[in-house]
């Protein structure tokens, strides 16, 4: 999907680990350490918030690169392919029971679509990576439908009337000519369910869960809805809903995941979050409209590919903006956010790093900021 693949990832396995699996989860990208993107998550420990995971331990990294390099290089491969195979690899010496894999760009032509899985999961279509996916919302549908394969479930986490039929026709084509189901079409879109249009099993207490939830964002309610209907597919069995809920309500601690409405300290309130394109951006902007403070400090910095002036009109206008660059060739310049906020004549300054943009807005925030 084009947002929340990563906590819906994370929730999966936090639940399968919690069931007694031994777990791989694969998601990108990586805030502080590239390991983050290959774990092992395992049952846990008497405390409900024990993390019991694993990342591959750096040499492990080492002598995968070291043994494989002249071929990385002989097939031109891209960073993303070179990781997904070193996680495949890497699972299969951990003999893990399940892997749950998120997928990079698109699906369809995605490096993790070499495996055949159990289930997929599209959680969500919106318009992002619009120069190599499509400028609609059907076609990033397509190629997020990609991870079709025949007779595998299919979980939709959002409806939507531009991309149902999308999906509709690609489950339909991939299991026409499989002899499992003899031509029957109800046989077939019966491996298809939208999560929004069913009410799975602990949906009545998603309020209770998301109130409890470490991932405290407000746009988790789908994609918990998602999870749960996913797990539903699965077959799930209800005397194992206590443990599910509590596995969910405890995710971020148990797998390590960080970066989704993530309150980094409460003195001064600091919230990062790493929602990265206006669909994601909007329920972000929506839950900062509603927090109580006097002054809203927001530290920003974008890839050059985004769609930036979209974003920015969706962020509150009683707010002071420091925009940055991060240390990446991707990185959009200070001048051009300089450019477009002075055009959507927000209040703003600059900084010449992450740090420092920081440290700027620490500075300037009162007690109630």
């Amino acid at each position: 999907g084009t947002n929340g693949k990563g906590s819906v990832s994370n929730m999966l396995a936090s639940v399968l680990a919690a069931c007694g699996y031994k777990t791989g989860l694969y998601t990108s990208p990586h805030i502080l350490d590239f390991r983050e993107r290959m774990r092992v998550v395992t049952g846990f420990g008497p405390e409900a918030e024990t993390p019991c995971y694993e990342m591959i331990s750096k040499q492990d990294v080492w002598d995968f690169v070291h043994q494989w390099k002249d071929t990385f290089d002989h097939l031109d491969m891209s960073f993303f392919e070179i990781t997904t195979l070193m996680a495949l690899n890497w699972f299969a010496t951990q003999e893990v029971d399940y892997v749950v894999l998120e997928t990079g760009l698109g699906g369809r032509l995605d490096s993790t679509n070499i495996v055949t899985p159990i289930l997929s999961v599209v959680t969500n279509i919106g318009l992002d990576h619009c120069d190599m996916l499509g400028d609609t919302l059907p076609e990033i549908a397509f190629e997020k439908a990609g991870i079709i394969k025949p007779c595998v479930p299919v979980v939709i986490g959002e409806s939507h009337p531009e991309t149902d039929s999308v999906f509709e026709r690609k489950v339909l084509y991939t299991n026409l000519p499989e002899p499992a189901f003899m031509g029957s079409r109800s046989a077939i879109m019966s491996l298809l369910t939208f999560a929004d249009k069913m009410v799975p099993t602990l949906w009545d207490e998603h309020d209770a869960i998301l109130n409890d939830m470490d991932l405290r964002g407000s746009y988790q309610s789908k994609n918990l809805r998602t999870v749960l209907a996913a797990l539903e597919v699965l077959g799930a069995r209800p005397d194992r809903a206590s443990l599910v809920r509590d596995a969910i309500v405890h995710t971020a601690a148990r797998t390590g995941f960080r970066g989704r409405w993530d309150i980094l300290s409460t003195s001064p309130m600091t919230i990062c979050d790493t929602a990265h394109n206006a669909h994601g951006l909007e329920r972000v902007a929506e839950q900062l409209a509603k927090v109580e403070c006097n002054n809203l400090y927001c530290v920003m910095g974008f890839c050059e590919d985004k769609d930036i002036k979209s974003i920015l009109a969706l962020m509150p206008k009683k707010a002071h903006y420091i925009f940055t660059r991060a240390d990446s060739r991707r990185a959009a310049t200070t001048e051009t956010l300089a450019a477009l906020a002075t055009e959507l004549e927000l209040d703003f300054e600059c900084c010449d790093s992450v740090k420092a943009a920081v440290e700027v807005a620490k500075g300037k925030m009162g007690a109630n900021d």
